[in-house]
């Protein structure tokens, strides 16, 4: 099977348990982390995570979802995208 990756992108004020949020619900979609970045900068969050999303059992559309709603849940920006946006610009 061929491997499919996303990107997911965090952006909001610091609180506990960002990272353990989203990545619970990759694991709950069968999405596996392959590399991850994150840092606080004057209180702001930010983490950029790039996910196998190839599982048998991960959708997704659903996972895109889940990670918008748990973002309104917490009050940050929650975004995933297909990595062949970036792979494709930096093509051309």
């Amino acid at each position: 099977m061929e491997e499919k990756k996303a990107v997911v992108s965090v952006l909001g004020l610091d609180q506990k348990g960002i990272t353990a949020r989203v990545t619970n619900v990759l694991y709950m979609n069968d999405a596996n982390i392959l590399d991850i970045s994150q840092t606080i900068i004057s209180g702001y969050f930010t983490m950029v995570l790039i996910a196998d999303i190839s599982g048998e059992k991960c959708d997704f559309d659903r996972l895109g979802e889940e990670l918008s709603l748990l973002g309104e849940t917490l009050g940050v920006q929650i975004k995933l995208q297909r990595s062949e946006i970036f792979e494709s610009m930096y093509r051309i």
